[in-house]
């Protein structure tokens, strides 16, 4: 049996207001084309279809489209679990619908194995598919106090108790495999996933995996990657695009389990290419460098985050023109260099205006004020002045 395994889609999720719909239409594209390529015969997604409860109508219909296309009329099993970003009523909503197809959709975690039939393969895989497991989508107090240390033990032993419910259902002569939506310790994050753990409460030791299970299919973390401490083989296959500046450098892909019964399970990547990268600019040398960069044609592709050096304030004008130029820059953030230190000694008797130039240049670490800002504070600083004569003569 051929498995491919896939997770954290966050279908409608968007980067500082740019859509990415056209890039997971992309992904979506080139998973089908891998599936056949492949020749899989089973998809498990394990959690986060969605990046939001109340998703846009179109990250719906891209979802739901997909799953059809990849389902091959009911030819290829597919199970997908709720994971934290998704409303698990909504996405279980169309199951009665998704069922005749052969796509399983699983909104709350319960202790139930579900049995697959697998077609293609003519076996059977039973599935420990552990939707997102919060204390309030288990309908169950862990502990009355908020002690996070014993919050945390108590939350482990839940889980652990529940894959080995659910592990006491797997046979001999089916595949078994477990797949959840977790936060399990070890694993390497990044700041495009939303903590699910408070703290560390929600966290699940890598030993607590089911043992019994050929292999864990795990959802949450962006980063595909293996947990070594686990008792089964136990992986994060990741997100497929990067969705923070912090993913910079992840080789983004979808794992392929070859499984029998009652033997090891054999794993490899497919790397993704789907998406634009992100990519971070530093511009030490100004202005300028940014405009041979784009010149040149530099990640005309991609999503950029851009530090630029400067020793004056970047126009309104010229940001404008920056990103006419290349729509891909989302943030641009001046760093201001100080050529010379700035004296604390007494300066009482400079004037104003040299006053005002130097605590603005403190301020902005070092961006020199522009004339009619300066002009603007002499003209406030006269103004007040002046009304406070008119005080004293009354």
């Amino acid at each position: 049996m051929r498995i491919l395994h896939t997770a954290d889609w966050h279908l409608g999720r968007s980067l500082e207001g740019r859509s990415r719909l056209l890039e997971q239409a992309d992904f979506i594209d080139e998973l089908v084309k891998i599936v056949e390529e492949e020749e899989v015969d089973m998809i498990l997604m394990a959690g986060d279809a969605f990046d939001t409860v109340n998703p846009p109508a179109a990250a719906e219909q891209l979802f739901y489209d997909g799953i059809s296309r990849l389902s091959d009329y009911g030819k290829r099993p597919i199970v997908v679990i709720a994971g934290n970003h998704d409303n698990p009523d909504r996405l279980s909503a169309a199951s009665p619908l998704a069922g005749n197809h052969s796509i399983h959709l699983i909104g709350y975690p319960t202790s139930d194995v579900l049995r697959v039939d697998v077609p293609r393969a003519q076996q059977q895989m039973m599935l420990a598919a552990l939707a997102y497991p919060s204390e309030a989508r288990l309908e169950q107090v862990l502990s009355e106090s908020h002690d996070e240390v014993l919050l945390r033990d108590k939350y482990d032993q839940r889980i652990r108790d529940l894959f080995s419910i659910m592990s006491k259902q797997f046979r001999n002569d089916t595949v078994n495999m477990a797949m959840s939506h977790i936060h399990v310790a070890g694993g390497s994050s990044s700041d495009s996933e939303r903590p699910i753990e408070v703290g560390g409460a929600y966290t699940v030791a890598a030993t607590s995996m089911p043992e019994a299970a050929q292999y864990v299919a795990l959802g949450h973390l962006h980063r595909p990657q293996t947990i070594k401490r686990a008792t089964s083989l136990t992986r994060y296959s990741g997100s497929p695009l990067a969705y923070s500046f912090s993913e910079i450098g992840y080789a983004k892909s979808v794992t392929i389990i070859d499984a029998e019964p009652n033997q090891p399970v054999e794993i490899k990547e497919i790397p993704l290419s789907s998406g634009k990268p992100l990519v971070k600019w530093k511009a030490t040398e100004g202005i300028s460098q940014v405009h041979k960069w784009l010149e040149d044609g530099r990640d005309a592709s991609a999503w950029i985050d851009l530090e630029i050096h400067l020793t004056s304030t970047l126009s309104i004008e010229e940001i404008h023109r920056l990103r006419k130029w290349h729509a891909g820059f989302i943030h641009i953030r001046p760093v201001f260099s100080t050529d010379q230190t700035i004296t604390e000694t007494r300066q009482a008797n400079l004037p104003i205006d040299q006053l005002f130039t130097q605590f603005y240049e403190k301020q902005t670490g070092g961006a020199k004020p522009e004339e009619e800002l300066i002009k603007l504070f002499l003209e406030l600083i006269n103004e007040d002045d002046e009304s406070t004569g008119e005080g004293e003569r009354e």
